[in-house]
């Protein structure tokens, strides 16, 4: 599973895209982000900000906004999507453990389905690698400023659940550990047909979803994540 992860993160960036491109039909994720914090003026640091999701969701509001990603090819395709839309957000490649911003630095930090990913990479010890994230995303965010994590609540499912008992150990220990408070929110993808939302998931989700959208017909896949969020102490 990390090779998998890591391969598509690392080669194929540009079929990411168009996958998630289909995501968030409702555009439910930036009414909740809206509902807990304001993002009109400020400065916005995006961690694993991938080949732009969050950008291209936020940007437009923000007096800053900086993306950090560690892998190239997702960056390259991140700037792609920003001349697309003429953005002006800066990209960095780094890794989301040591941040190369000064302390203070954002309004608002947010994660969007990246730190999960360390609990298959550093199974043994994943609680200390997703604690130097979660130490740098505190010292980078300014006082009285938001955190925000988004993870996978499960794809291809009709009610929210983390997806694996260690997802769910991940969740449970951002809530009682870290303070974060979860809302679970309907990020549905919607395509033109069930062939096309085959074509655009299976390399991401494997054979399995594929039979299961075949079998539901969905011509919209049902998709739940999690925000988890935090204020920073002013």
């Amino acid at each position: 599973m990390t090779d998998h992860f890591i391969h598509i993160y690392t080669h194929r960036a540009d079929d990411y895209h168009r996958a998630i491109a289909h995501e968030d039909a409702d555009g439910n994720l930036l009414k909740a982000i809206e509902s807990v914090t304001a993002l009109d003026g400020k400065r916005i640091l995006d961690l694993g900000t991938g080949t732009g999701r969050l950008p291209l969701l936020l940007a437009g509001r923000a007096a800053r906004f900086v993306g950090l990603d560690l892998h190239w090819d997702m960056l390259r395709q991140n700037s792609y999507q920003r001349s697309v839309v003429s953005g002006q957000w800066r990209l960095v490649q780094g890794d989301m453990r040591r941040l190369p911003f000064p302390s203070g630095w954002a309004d608002v930090v947010t994660a969007g389905w990246a730190i999960g990913h360390l609990c298959g990479w550093y199974a043994a010890d994943w609680q200390i690698h997703i604690g130097r994230v979660l130490n740098e995303m505190h010292r980078a965010a300014a006082p009285g400023g938001t955190l925000f994590i988004f993870e996978t609540l499960t794809t291809g499912s009709l009610t929210p659940a983390p997806p694996t008992e260690e997802l769910a150990e991940y969740y449970n220990w951002l809530e009682n550990e870290w303070g974060f408070t979860r809302q679970a929110i309907s990020t549905d993808y919607q395509f033109a047909s069930v062939d096309e939302a085959v074509a655009r998931t299976e390399f991401f989700f494997g054979p399995e979803m594929a039979e299961k959208i075949r079998a539901n017909n969905w011509v919209r896949l049902p998709e739940w994540t999690g925000m988890w969020v935090k204020r920073q102490a002013g």
